[in-house]
């Protein structure tokens, strides 16, 4: 009883301090009630019992994955935290721990996962951007005025529906990547312009291709 009370009165400091500083501590510890500092970045382990804290509502992915708000990223850095972050929270590691606990290892791996894909993938990156920003992304619509992109994809389209051997799938698989890159070229371009409609428009763009590449590995699927 005197524990959790001094449990209590030590977060309760802890909110005037950082109430004083500007800063809005976290909830404390759920295992022994330690007073906890606010936290969305990685995954936070109690100094006192060691438990593992439930990840934040709405942690910012970027931060998480411990890299720069910008789509200009390092794919083999962001990798690596990926695996880091994996190996300290994975539920293989907690299985002898509180159900709770264990509940919140899944929850970490899952957002990881998540985190990296998000970052990894340009047009889910660049949408994530937006996102942060408050700007809503391009709706197909948008896409509608320019009539010479429109009649590249419906090209690129055909002659994937055409498509009967290999050959012909290498091609078409060539003309979306070389597509692809330029358009990734020039949304990042875009960001470091700070041009947030530019790089809407764009990624709008993306959303076609990425479409395109599906449709082509299901179309390299042997059926």
């Amino acid at each position: 009883m005197r524990a959790a009370l001094r449990a209590r009165l030590g977060w309760a400091r802890l909110a005037l301090r950082g109430a004083a500083l500007g800063r809005v501590p976290g909830p404390p510890c759920w295992s022994c009630g330690a007073p906890l500092p606010s936290s969305d970045g990685p995954p936070h382990f109690c100094p006192g019992c060691q438990a593992l804290q439930p990840p934040a509502p709405r942690p910012d992915l970027f931060r998480l994955m411990d890299c720069d708000r910008s789509f200009r990223i390092d794919p083999g850095q962001l990798q690596q935290r990926f695996r880091s972050l994996q190996r300290a929270v994975h539920p293989d590691r907690f299985g002898k721990r509180p159900p709770k606990e264990q509940y919140y290892s899944e929850q970490h791996s899952s957002l990881i996962n998540k985190a990296y894909e998000t970052l990894l993938n340009p047009l889910s990156r660049g949408l994530y951007l937006l996102e942060l920003s408050g700007v809503e992304p391009a709706k197909e619509t948008d896409c509608d005025a320019d009539s010479a992109f429109l009649m590249e994809v419906m090209e690129i389209n055909e002659k994937l529906a055409e498509s009967k051997n290999k050959d012909n799938l290498e091609e078409v698989e060539t003309s979306i990547k070389v597509k692809q890159e330029e358009l990734t070229r020039e949304v990042t371009a875009a960001f470091e312009r700070d041009d947030l409609q530019e790089a809407k428009k764009l990624l709008g763009k993306m959303k076609y291709f990425a479409n395109l590449e599906d449709k082509l590995k299901a179309k390299k699927i042997p059926s």
